[in-house]
Parts: C-alpha cells; structure tokens; sequence
C-alpha cells in the first residue's frame, strides 16, 4: 500500500496508466463535459466540501474532476470492496484529490475509509448503497447539522434512505439520483445489462448461447441482463415476487417459475434484486452439477455465501471464480465473491452511460446548493426538466438532432377546448 496526508491507494506507480484511462473515457462522456465546462465558468460548488462514496473508476473520475470544476473540495472512498480500479485510485492521488481506495479491501479497511471520509467535514455526501450516510446518522451525528443534503446513486441505497425516512431517522435531505429517467432507464437498464454480461464473460468466458440463465429479480437491472442474456441466445427464466414484474416479464416473453424450481433447471443464475439469501443454500443444494452464480446487486447479500461456504469445500479456480463442493460431491461456482460482479471482474458500466449518471449526481449537488436550507430532511428527486437537460446534452453528445413542437402544437397540448 502507498500512502500520504491526504490518500491511501495500492500502487502510486499506476497512476500514468490511470491517467490514461481517464483521458479513454473523457472521449465518451460529452454529457458530463459539458456540465464541466459550466462550472469551470459559473463555480456553483465553490467553498463547498463533498463527500463521495462510490465506485472508483474512471467514469467516476471525470465525475469528480467536475466537481472540483466547479469549485468543490472533494474527498473520496469507494462503496464496494472489490470495485475499485486501482491505477484510477492513483491518478486522483496525483491529482491532489483525497482517495482512500483499492481493490480487495479488507470489511475493516472499508470502514475505516468512510471514517476518513467523513472526517473531511462534508458539506455533501455523494453515496452508492447509502452507506456513508448510514455512517454519518449512526456514529457522526454531530456533523448532521452543517450537512446540506446528500446524492444517492442506487436502487439499494434509495430502499434504505425510504426505510430511514419511514423511520424518521433521516436527517439531512437527500436527492434520489437514481429516480431520474437518465439514470435508472439508462445506467440500470442498458448499463447493468451489458456489464453484468461482461462480467461474467470475463471470470469465465463460457458460451451463453444455448444455457438457461436464471435471473432474479424484473426491475430495470434485471430487465435489462434478462435481455442482453436472450441477445445472446440463453433461454432466459425470470424468478420474481412482485406480480405487475413478472407479468411484465411475462409479457416480454420470459419463462417464469418459483426459484425453488428453476435452481433445478439453471446454467447460470444472476441476482438483481436489493434483497437477501434470493439464492438460499436450500437453493443450491437443489441445483445441477457445475451450475454458475454471479450477483449483479449492491450487496453481496443477495446469494447466500455464508451458509455454503459451512456446508461446502472452498477453493480458487480463477481471480474471481470460486469452486464450492457440497458434500454429495457436487460443485458450484461463484463469481466475484458474491459482490458486483460487473465491477468486480469487469469495469462496470461503459463510459457514455456513467455521462449520464453522473451528470445527474454533478448536477444534484448544485442543487443542493441553491436550495440550502429549503428542503426537509427526506428523500427528494431532481427537477423533471434537469432530466431533460441532461438527455439532450446526451444526444448532442452522440451527434442526434430531433424536432421541436410548433407554436400550435405546444398551444394544442395546453388546452381543454379543441376535440373532436
């Protein structure tokens, strides 16, 4: 480990190949650099300290090269053990920013990072899974008062920021990044579905055309690894408690059936729901010889890793595929630890998708700021038009023009007295 005042990273001596990477994927990211450039005029952030618990890549990168942009002091972590890309954690290092982050770190690391973090005196939190927020109300609440609000990027974490607003627990408001439509229609659907993909190719490079790929959960991540999986010739099952989800699956063309039966059926079974034990050891203990199980959820609670590595025999068979023989002599095979297994064996999601996101969390923390003091300690969306922004700053981006309603169309939408 490298460390300084102000960062612990892996490898300094990554950095050069960190910057690289950096400069790869400010090319796909016109969206957000236009946000950038914005602020680099405007400095709406300016005096203002943010926190960030995120994934460390390079797309989050360029995010926080924006916030500085625009005048921020920024410090951080990531949210994931294992989704850390080091050479980045070194680039920003370099940079002068305060990063406290690497691949594999230990539950104690983790944590200690998020104290770090939280020991920068944040004027804002920017979370993935809520838990530097968690943090903050569970053991720093002295901070809460000088905090003007918080961004959170995920499904998971806006579950648990609902349950701590439910419980009037939530102190400071927070904007819910992942409600916006340039968000969850893009990074959840499109993203997590090729990078689910993506990951698992990488751990294991097997063939997808002609396996039963289980897929639990019918939000919009498991919409869209369900479809990438049937692109790629799976026979793709859906297992799903909510009815209008499985319904819609049904309606998409998906098979559906309790995951009790499919563990019978499945090749490789993926987990995108924000819950716990989906896949059970009662599960696995029903599944076929050299089944596969990868999770593309927040938290690696979703497969029940705990419960077999008691009743199953470890062992390594490549950096992030583990063998588990049960006691009958069967074995399965679970990727990245049970982690997100885009990021944990791949890179997450592609550069242009994170634009989007991201500008969404840029953007999120301008308006915090411009409405200090207006908003109630709970859960909160962006703007519709901010949505807007951000989709045509996207297109523009990727070089499409569309059309723009007429004086009498925009006239037709806003009246009641024209009909038949």
């Amino acid at each position: 480990m490298d460390t300084g005042k102000n960062f612990e990273v892996k490898d300094i001596k990554l950095a050069e190949q960190g910057f690289k990477n950096l400069e790869w994927a400010e090319q796909q990211m016109g969206a957000l650099l236009k946000v950038k450039e914005r602020f680099s005029k405007e400095k709406p952030l300016k005096g203002i300290r943010i926190g960030l618990a995120l994934h460390v890549t390079k797309e989050t990168g360029i995010l926080v090269r924006t916030l500085v942009a625009g005048g921020a002091g920024v410090a951080i972590t990531g949210c994931n053990p294992l989704s850390t890309q080091d050479d980045i954690a070194a680039a920003l290092a370099q940079e002068g920013i305060s990063v406290w982050a690497y691949k594999g770190e230990t539950k104690e690391d983790y944590y200690r990072y998020l104290t770090n973090v939280i020991s920068a005196n944040p004027d804002i939190t920017v979370d993935d899974g809520c838990d530097l927020v968690t943090e903050i109300h569970l053991r720093h609440k002295e901070l809460i008062p000088k905090i003007m609000g918080g961004a959170e990027e995920t499904t998971t974490g806006v579950i648990r920021l609902k349950a701590m607003e439910k419980d009037n627990a939530l102190k400071y408001p927070i904007i819910a990044v992942n409600e916006a439509k340039t968000k969850h229609l893009m990074d959840n659907f499109i993203g997590t579905g090729q990078s689910t993909i993506d990951g698992i190719l990488r751990a294991t490079n097997i063939l997808f055309a002609g396996k039963v790929v289980v897929v639990s959960g019918y939000g919009e991540c498991g919409k869209g690894v369900a479809l990438r999986a049937k692109g790629m010739s799976s026979n793709v099952i859906i297992t799903e408690v909510d009815p209008f989800k499985a319904l819609q699956a049904a309606m998409d063309g998906f098979r559906l059936m309790p995951i009790k039966e499919a563990s019978k059926i499945g090749d490789v079974f993926i987990t995108v729901t924000g819950n716990k034990n989906v896949i059970d050891l009662a599960h696995i203990e029903l599944m076929k010889d050299g089944a596969i199980l990868a999770n593309a959820g927040h938290f690696d609670a979703e497969i029940n890793i705990n419960g077999l590595r008691k009743a199953a025999k470890e062992r390594k068979i490549r950096p992030f595929m583990d063998e588990f023989t049960l006691k009958d002599g069967k074995k399965v095979f679970i990727l990245g630890e049970g982690r997100l297994i885009n990021l944990a064996a791949a890179e997450g999601h592609p550069s242009a998708i994170m634009s989007m996101s991201f500008c969404n969390q840029a953007l999120a923390c301008e308006y915090l700021v411009k409405n200090k003091g207006k908003l109630s300690p709970k859960v909160h969306t962006l703007p519709p038009e901010t949505d807007e922004l951000i989709a045509r700053l996207q297109l523009e981006a990727m070089g499409i023009a569309i059309d723009s309603l007429t004086g009498e169309q925009e006239k037709y939408l806003h009246t009641w007295l024209e009909g038949t």
